[in-house]
């Protein structure tokens, strides 16, 4: 044989080992870890871990300290003028759509609070912004594991995956800012930074899902609204006269919190334990159900029917920016 043809005969058969290397095994094997873990977490909400969930929001207490809020009897829906304390929401639209039920787990159990699907530059994820105690907790295991959400749980309200209306979507990151993270418990410093943002990506299998099926997501902005200025609140309150299956909010004017120092914002509202993270939304049109996210539900004070949130700021904008490239749950800051 000759050189010529041994070289000849050499290359093809390299080539035809190449051929045959599994060249798409890493991005495969990928796929199928995202679809198995996101699989994982659906089997761990069973129906009974479900009922016992808690929902998981804070008070702030008489000395001034905050604790994990217990269930406690509330007044009737009311309000007058542009005021209303705590409603259903029966107008439909997009906040309908794109809020949400949370399900995750902290080392101490399970636990429910709510959120809102936002608008993203992303094309291979859809992000979901609650309140940062709803994703994580130093004290309790650091970040939230088995994070799940339910969009417009209201219509079709079960946690049966195939039976809601738009199915079940599964975090595969978390990001949560330092300032929270290292406050050394919920107090005011966390009170200023409670905000998370969750990214969906359905097990890895193609992009914005969540946004594909809802059409659509709710605008956001990370410049606090005016004081004085009026603000829609929702989330799925589930304790007192509230049972946690029923889009509920509240309509009032924004006002600083001067026993916090005026770090966070206010508005009447007597809804429970369980809209923590749900949506605060200025420009609130009440024809389409849209408006523009600029807090999230975060803390109330015993005894009062109000509710309080965070000053969105830069603080934010950089948390939201690392949840559009986090391939895994990540502190900013």
């Amino acid at each position: 044989m000759s050189i010529g043809r041994s070289r000849a005969a050499v290359a093809a058969a390299l080539l035809t080992i190449l051929a045959l290397l599994p060249v798409a095994a890493a991005p495969v094997l990928a796929r199928d870890h995202a679809a198995a873990d996101q699989a994982r977490v659906l089997s761990y909400w069973t129906r009974e871990r479900i009922a016992n969930a808690k929902p998981r929001d804070f008070v702030r207490n008489a000395d001034g300290s905050f604790s994990r809020a217990k269930p406690t009897p509330q007044g009737k829906p009311g309000g007058s003028g542009n005021n209303v304390l705590g409603a259903s929401w029966t107008g439909g639209g997009a906040v309908l759509k794109l809020s949400g039920k949370v399900l995750f787990t902290m080392n101490s159990g399970d636990y429910i609070c709510s959120g809102t699907l936002i608008t993203d530059s992303a094309n291979d994820r859809s992000i979901v912004v609650t309140a940062g105690h709803c994703s994580y907790d130093a004290a309790d295991g650091g970040f939230a594991r088995n994070w799940t959400f339910y969009p417009e749980f209201d219509t079709n309200a079960t946690y049966t995956c195939s039976q809601s209306k738009w199915g079940c979507w599964v975090a595969t990151a978390l990001a949560v800012h330092n300032g929270f993270a290292q406050s050394g418990g919920f107090n005011t410093q966390a009170t200023t930074y409670d905000w998370s943002f969750a990214v969906l990506k359905n097990g890895g299998f193609a992009n914005n899902l969540a946004e594909t099926a809802l059409n659509g997501t709710m605008a956001k902005t990370f410049t606090a609204p005016a004081v004085g200025s009026q603000t829609f609140n929702f989330g799925y309150p589930a304790a007192g006269k509230y049972h946690g299956y029923d889009l509920t909010y509240c309509s009032d004017q924004i006002f600083n919190d001067s026993l916090n120092q005026n770090v966070t914002f206010g508005v009447d509202c007597d809804m429970t334990r369980g809209s923590s993270g749900g949506p605060w939304l200025g420009g609130f049109n009440t024809s389409t159900g849209a408006g523009t996210v600029d807090s999230v539900n975060s803390y109330g004070y015993g005894g009062q029917k109000k509710e309080y949130g965070p000053k969105f700021n830069a603080n934010t904008s950089a948390t939201f920016n690392a949840a559009l490239s986090a391939s895994g749950n990540t502190l900013v800051g």
